[in-house]
């Protein structure tokens, strides 16, 4: 459903009953986000505390008989020698999760880069798609906020000291104590150059916190790379929201959205901050992007569906909808989509 708004048009969608919304304007987008020391969503706040985590750990879950098979996620052996060449046009690699190795001609950038074994607890369930010592020392990192799933302290102890790092506020002590020099700390819509690339930090729906740290005490984000030729959008870790519509309409023609569509169950508590995959394909649309490339599946069991739920929904609506399988391929880990 539409409703006219001044001269605005939004689209009304169903709200979690974790959330709080305010007004989905695209003006909240660019409004001021920081109070009392904390970041916040100006357009709606989502609402947790103990006892709704204890409701969702005591309640029966739904997918109980599903979890219990073994899940089916596809890998492929890959060296990650790739890396370190010069290729034509775009190439993504899933390394699993959210981490992709984006690369084009001699530039290559991680996304969420997470090669550790555990996400703080839930151990990693399918081995990354390419090995840590792959990534070049001229390699640049995008940050999306700072919780164990996409922030893995085992991984930055071992990727080379000459990565650059583009991260959101709060997350830049954080990664120089761990030995990095460049880093490049961003607000959102705020940008940042590193060679022939432009790297946009930009609003997502989410939440922050890690143990030492304060609840939303650092900002999240996610990410629009663009060098001239390709423009890629990286969305972190994010619910379904109107910033979809705005960052598509701020950069038009986007080649590639790389869009989480796991970890969603139960939707009342999950649904604010985590996209299922009909979400997904509602934010694809929004973004107007090319090429679809679904994540945040398959790696760590965080939350009720079975890991490898995602992905087969994800085909079905694609199917469903009409949609070109190709603008929505489901990759394994260690897979590499091309550009044509």
């Amino acid at each position: 459903m539409q409703e006219q708004m001044g001269r605005a048009i939004i689209r009304l969608v169903p709200t979690p009953d974790n959330f709080e919304l305010l007004v989905p304007d695209p003006s909240t987008l660019h409004a001021p986000h920081f109070a009392a020391g904390r970041f916040f969503q100006p357009w709606g706040q989502v609402r947790r505390g103990i006892p709704d985590l204890l409701r969702w750990k005591l309640a029966t879950n739904r997918h109980a008989a599903a979890k219990r098979r073994q899940p089916e996620i596809p890998w492929l052996a890959n060296d990650g020698s790739s890396l370190g060449r010069r290729v034509d046009g775009l190439e993504a690699t899933w390394v699993g999760h959210a981490t992709f190795a984006l690369h084009a001609g001699e530039q290559v950038i991680l996304t969420d880069p997470h090669f550790g074994p555990r996400a703080l607890l839930p151990p990693r369930l399918s081995p990354p798609g390419l090995p840590v010592d792959a990534v070049p020392a001229g390699a640049v990192a995008l940050l999306s906020h700072n919780h164990y799933d996409h922030l893995d302290e085992w991984t930055l102890a071992r990727m080379p000291k000459g990565v650059a790092w583009m991260v959101p506020l709060g997350l830049g002590a954080f990664v120089r104590q761990r030995g990095f020099d460049v880093v490049h700390e961003l607000d959102w819509w705020e940008s940042a150059r590193h060679g022939d690339w432009t790297f946009t930090c930009v609003p997502a729906q989410h939440w922050s916190r890690r143990l030492g740290a304060g609840e939303n005490t650092a900002l999240w984000c996610g990410w629009v790379a663009e060098n001239g030729v390709s423009r890629v959008y990286f969305a972190g870790d994010t619910g379904y929201f109107h910033g979809f519509a705005e960052i598509g309409r701020r950069f038009p023609g986007l080649d590639l959205a790389l869009l989480p569509i796991g970890a969603y169950e139960p939707r009342w508590f999950m649904g604010a901050v985590h996209m299922n995959p009909a979400d997904a394909l509602l934010a694809f649309r929004d973004l107007g992007a090319r090429v679809a490339l679904p994540m945040h599946w398959g790696c760590f069991d965080l939350t009720d569906e079975p890991v490898d739920l995602a992905p087969r929904v994800w085909r079905e609506l694609l199917d469903r909808e009409g949609v070109d399988p190709a603008r929505g391929p489901v990759l394994a880990v260690g897979e590499t989509w091309r550009s044509s």
